[in-house]
């Protein structure tokens, strides 16, 4: 069985870097509805809604609310444009 790793997160916006760094897992609001990004997580593009972007790491949480944007997954990691 393959070790659990850590998934790569930046949060852009058009004006500056948001949040970047290494978390455990990331909750993502998309416009389908919400979604979780683990570990190997396979490859998608996907809009988002408005709501937040949530992130956890070693135990401790984080989170940035947004009003939209779309993210990539790939290869863990995880890339997020957004507007706040």
């Amino acid at each position: 069985m393959e070790d659990k790793g850590t998934i790569y997160l930046e949060i852009l916006s058009p004006e500056r870097t948001l949040k970047k760094g290494q978390v455990d897992c990331v909750f993502l609001p998309g416009s389908a509805g919400a979604f979780e990004v683990l570990w190997n997580h396979a490859p998608l593009v996907s809009s988002l809604s408005g709501g937040e972007i949530r992130w956890r790491l070693d135990g401790k949480e984080g989170a940035l609310k947004i009003s939209s944007g779309f993210v990539e997954v790939f290869e863990n990691k995880v890339v997020a444009c957004v507007e706040e």
